[in-house]
């Protein structure tokens, strides 16, 4: 079982943050639900492979020295967290977003992304 808390960070950095397709795919299998629903300004993703498409396609355009750090506190309810994000060179974010999920049976069923604009 995996806490809100933890869980929001490994959707962060073990997945969207993750540039290793092996240890990439194995953190989705084990942190969200089969019929987990991604929903961002592009559209929204369901399953495990439309979401490892969405990380690898993201990953793969942008420069390497793109990554995430947290952008302040976990916030986490019984069943839902919110964390907010920068992406970008180190101390240069391209980009600012929060990530809000719910979570069934200890898993992400659903991940909302939010950009700021």
């Amino acid at each position: 079982m995996h806490t809100v808390p933890d869980l929001l960070a490994a959707n962060l950095h073990g997945v969207f943050g993750n540039r290793d397709a092996r240890t990439r795919r194995e953190t989705i299998e084990r942190i969200y639900t089969e019929d987990v629903v991604f929903t961002d300004p592009e559209g929204v993703t369901t399953g495990w492979d439309a979401l490892e498409d969405k990380a690898r396609a993201l990953l793969d355009k942008v420069p390497a020295d793109f990554g995430f750090t947290e952008d302040g506190r976990r916030y986490a309810g019984p069943h839902d967290g919110a964390l907010a994000w920068a992406f970008g060179p180190e101390g240069e974010p391209a980009v600012r977003g929060i990530d809000v999920i719910t979570v069934r049976e200890g898993r992400i069923a659903a991940v909302l992304t939010m950009f700021t604009v």
